[in-house]
């Protein structure tokens, strides 16, 4: 009998941890007590981490498994609450992220999908756009802004029913290679989508609450579901309230790949590119190249990253 394994951490819930070992056995474990006082970015373990379990004897004399080494992290998806100063990571060794939102019902927001997308940019994760319920009433006319917006930055934008079918065949492609993650408010579908993808997950569908204009939490705990026909997804809770943590004020423009073209050419060393005169990348925004909303919010992250630099009881940490 194995005294150590190597493996993946599949699900999370409270204060236990299922992991995947690479046989394919799954085996629960708890976190041993040393690692519990290391310095991490948010939590200590997530869905998604590699680490090596050990056999440990407990009390009651049983053996139990216990994680005794995590792994560096890599394609870690990192967030805060707006309001928050504690970093959130929701996963970990993650290839792709994709910003749900729904074309209606709850209406779609820009600043959300770009807070997401400026995340996956922060962790150099290729990230997509997904604009789910395209079945509804309007939903035509409210998805066109986003339709035409991302893919001219260079995104690969997704119209789809989770209903109808419409638009997952090609989704289920990019899915079913590595592991991806479907992050964005509650209530936009990304249960029904997973659920399309792959009947046999019979994942629970919530409501959207009509008095909230959001949706309820149907997903609680954090896990890795394996997509029958291939590829892995991180199926975790949604959330909207999201802001970007690790980021310096200095380094948010690198996180647009619209400006890319911009950078370095305006008349000022260190531009904000919030309000310097003779700044390139607003005077791309006045010739059209760039799109109001994506200035405004850049601008607005900027000012939020602006406040964490000046605060520094909020902290940094890129992590492990």
């Amino acid at each position: 009998m194995v005294s150590d394994a190597n493996g993946w951490v599949w699900r999370v819930e409270g204060g236990r941890y299922e992991i995947r070992l690479d046989d394919g056995t799954r085996v629960d474990a708890s976190l041993r007590g040393r690692l519990k006082q290391q310095a991490r970015t948010g939590d200590r373990v997530v869905i998604g981490d590699r680490v090596r379990v050990e056999r440990a004897e407990v009390s009651s004399g049983e053996e139990a498994w216990v994680i005794a080494e995590i792994d560096t992290r890599e394609g870690q998806i990192v967030r805060r609450g707006v309001r928050d100063r504690h970093a959130k990571v929701v996963a970990a060794n993650i290839d792709r992220m994709f910003a749900v939102i729904a074309a209606v019902d709850p209406e779609p927001r820009m600043a959300t999908v770009d807070r997401l997308l400026v995340i996956a940019e922060a962790s150099g994760i290729e990230a997509h756009v997904v604009v789910n319920k395209m079945d509804l009433e309007g939903a035509t006319a409210s998805a066109a802004r986003f339709l035409d917006l991302y893919p001219a930055i260079g995104y690969r934008t997704w119209a789809v029913s989770a209903v109808r079918g419409d638009g997952l065949d090609g989704l289920a492609e990019v899915v079913r290679e590595g592991t991806s993650c479907l992050v964005g408010p509650s209530g936009v579908g990304k249960s029904s989508i997973l659920n399309a993808l792959d009947p046999t997950l019979g994942l629970e569908i919530g409501e959207l609450s009509r008095k909230l204009a959001r949706g309820r939490h149907t997903t609680s705990t954090a896990r890795i579901l394996s997509l029958r026909g291939g590829g892995r997804v991180a199926d975790t809770p949604g959330f909207g309230d999201v802001g970007v943590w690790g980021v310096p004020a200095a380094e948010l423009d690198v996180c647009y790949p619209e400006f890319e073209p911009f950078l370095g050419e305006c008349r000022f060393r260190g531009c904000t590119h919030v309000h310097e005169p003779g700044c390139a990348v607003r005077a791309a925004l006045d010739a059209g190249r760039i799109a109001p909303s994506r200035m405004e919010s850049y601008v607005q992250l900027h000012s939020e990253a602006s406040e964490v630099d000046r605060d520094p009881t909020r902290g940094r940490s890129r992590g492990r």
